[in-house]
């Protein structure tokens, strides 16, 4: 723009000018990719006391079900020593039968845990955390909506776990689930225990302290690693900033779809801080079953100008800041023929937020996905 403009024009600051223009331009701000580090610094979990005082949890899902009627693993992991306890549960399992489950293998062995350090899972954000909190007064630190990171042990753990399932189905019989338990005693098996009485004891202090120190110095050198390719961003309470949202396929918005999707969403103003890399917004009350805690590499600072005029209607986001559309009629049908088979799709009018689109979709999937569209006979309607 400045080299277009100042083939007929000029003025002093003008180059300035047109780069404040530019910078203000509230749907650059919307649409553009920002092409800096990663924001928000590293910032590393205090290192345990004592064995088995803290603890992370999560689970493994997706397994074959079997006959007693388990498909997932909770996977509790201590920090300090890393060893790990495999818990085989259910879909229909309770709260109450989580709870037992937890206090049967982990508080009946090795004590009350001083904190737990978990993702946002529904099963620990429930009645079972305010159990937790209130009868054992064990602290919970649950990781950032939309950014689930906290120190990789379970994430690691489970990695191995799942090697060792895939072991098992390859070599023994029955279902998985029977030969958890040698599972967890193969994980955790750190050799044969030639010390015992009070000699034990005071080994025991000496390699908690040397691992204490160790951990130590491994979560100095993570945070030099990675503070490296990351830079540090700070907003103040009042600033107002958009908020990062990743489109997911086929989903539309803004009679767009998505890849077209705008970047950003807002902007809302900042409430509090929370920590050193999460705010909390203000966000509109369509938004209300969003948590409004966001970390800060999902912020981008919104440069105010006049002329913007903002727009009053909120955006229709879910928990998981997708956007949601509607099917409300199918108007043709097409047959695309290929060498070995025929696809069949139908025109699809979708609708979200007053934005009508019109696309083809396969009609097999349509089928499965809103069964609504069609009538008895299995033909869609008009």
């Amino acid at each position: 723009m400045y080299h277009d403009l100042r083939r007929l024009y000029w003025w002093r600051g003008m180059k300035a000018d047109i780069a404040r223009f530019v910078f203000q331009c509230l749907n650059c701000q919307q649409v553009k990719a920002e092409r800096q580090r990663p924001a928000g610094l590293l910032q590393p979990l205090l290192e345990p006391a004592w064995k088995w005082d803290c603890i992370t949890m999560d689970f493994v899902t997706g397994l074959p079900l079997t006959p007693r009627s388990v498909d997932a693993v909770w996977v509790i992991v201590d920090r300090l020593t890393k060893t790990a306890r495999f818990i085989a549960v259910g879909p229909r399992y309770t709260m109450e039968k989580l709870a037992k489950l937890y206090v049967d293998n982990i508080v009946k062995l090795h004590g009350v845990p001083e904190s737990i350090v978990s993702t946002r899972d529904p099963r620990f954000t429930s009645k079972f955390r305010e159990g937790l909190r209130k009868a054992m007064g064990t602290k919970l630190k649950f990781s950032i909506a939309f950014h689930p990171r906290t120190d990789g042990r379970s994430k690691r753990t489970i990695q191995i776990l799942e090697d060792m399932l895939r072991a098992c189905a390859l070599d023994f019989k029955g279902a998985w689930d029977e030969k958890l338990s040698l599972i967890e005693f193969a994980y955790n098996n750190m050799g044969e225990r030639r010390i015992v009485g009070p000699e034990f004891v005071e080994e025991t202090c000496r390699v908690i302290d040397q691992i204490k120190e160790r951990v130590k110095t491994a979560q100095v050198r993570q945070k030099h690693y990675a503070d490296n390719r990351r830079r540090d961003l700070e907003f103040a309470v009042g600033d107002k900033v958009f908020l990062k949202v990743s489109p997911v396929r086929g989903l539309k918005r803004f009679g767009k779809k998505g890849k077209l999707c705008p970047r950003y969403v807002g902007p809302y103003e900042i409430l509090n801080r929370r920590g050193n890399v999460a705010y909390q917004l203000a966000l509109p009350p369509p938004m209300s079953s969003v948590h409004n805690v966001f970390h800060v590499s999902l912020l981008k600072k919104y440069v105010r100008d006049p002329s913007h005029i903002l727009s009053a209607d909120p955006p229709d986001l879910t928990e998981d800041l997708t956007f949601e559309v509607v099917p409300v009629m199918l108007s043709s049908r097409k047959v695309q023929q290929l060498r070995t088979k025929d696809i069949h799709y139908v025109k699809v009018h979708w609708r979200s937020q007053n934005v009508e689109e019109i696309t083809w979709e396969e009609e097999s999937v349509m089928r499965k996905e809103y069964p609504n569209l069609f009538d008895d006979q299995g033909t869609f309607k008009f």
